[in-house]
């Protein structure tokens, strides 16, 4: 039986106790604010990146991991008795990620056999492909049928969101053709979607009830549903969405879990995302 290792970044948002039940290794960014630097997850978890945001004098950024940081985790998961390593990475239109991970893949081509996957995504959208990867691998599947299932799996994934302000996005160069007005200045939610492995605005809502209304009808267009998450940034108002999302169906348990630094960083305080994999 194959005993493939899967590994993600932390753009994933895999809540901890997962990765860990499943054997994800998740391979972190960096966080900057100012002159200070963090290792995502390791360094900063969610509650302690928001702190930080809401005292701080300036907006934090992001840095891709090394090529070197990849290599250590292909390395450890060879030591560790795997013979291969899948892994998922954040869309690569958005980060250097999936270029750091290839590279080191190159570098340890002679040790063991690496397969990088660009998922498209970001958030629990990436976090549900490494997910469905590694319940597979922990049956036994050997590389060529986790790397054939995550390309029929990542045209599956969605992923869209609100934001309390376009503030970090615009600010971030992370948004596709936006404009410079803020939603926050009109008191509209600004409705966001992955197309195509970048960030676009869908939409604006008058509302916070309406654009979590907006993101549950989303969810519901694309049913039937293999897997759904919802996610958010120290948003008070989580448990609302929660309950609407009871009204749809899903082959596996809704998953809630927290954004963390890497996708924060670019939403900002108040983010919810919602992430689904098609039947």
């Amino acid at each position: 039986m194959a005993n493939i290792r899967v590994i993600t970044d932390s753009a994933s948002d895999i809540p901890q106790h997962i990765a860990e039940k499943l054997n994800i290794d998740i391979v972190p960014l960096t966080i900057r604010f100012g002159d200070e630097e963090f290792v995502d997850r390791e360094e900063l978890n969610a509650s302690q990146f928001w702190a930080k945001c809401k005292s701080a004098a300036m907006l934090p950024e992001t840095a891709a991991p090394s090529p070197g940081r990849f290599q250590a985790a292909y390395e450890k998961a060879k030591a560790e008795g795997a013979d291969g390593v899948i892994v998922v990475c954040l869309s690569a239109d958005l980060s250097a990620t999936h270029q750091s991970a290839s590279l080191a893949a190159d570098a340890v081509a002679d040790q063991i056999d690496v397969r990088v996957i660009d998922s498209k995504a970001v958030t629990m959208a990436e976090g549900m492909i490494a997910i469905d990867l590694a319940e597979l691998a922990a049956n036994g599947a050997d590389l060529n049928q986790l790397e054939a299932r995550a390309q029929q799996i990542v045209p599956k994934a969605g992923v869209c969101g609100t934001i309390d302000t376009l503030e970090h996005l615009i600010k971030g160069g992370r948004l596709k053709g936006a404009k410079a007005i803020l939603g926050s200045v009109l008191s509209i939610k600004p409705l966001l979607e992955l197309k195509d492995g970048v960030v676009v605005e869908a939409g604006r809502a008058r509302t916070r009830s309406k654009a979590f209304a907006t993101l549950v009808e989303a969810a519901k267009a694309a049913e039937p549903l293999e897997r759904i998450a919802v996610s958010h940034g120290d948003a008070a108002d989580i448990d609302v969405i929660v309950e609407m999302l009871k009204a749809i169906a899903s082959k596996h348990e809704l998953i809630v879990g927290d954004i963390g630094s890497t996708v924060g960083t670019h939403g900002g305080p108040g983010i919810v995302g919602l992430s689904w994999i098609r039947s």
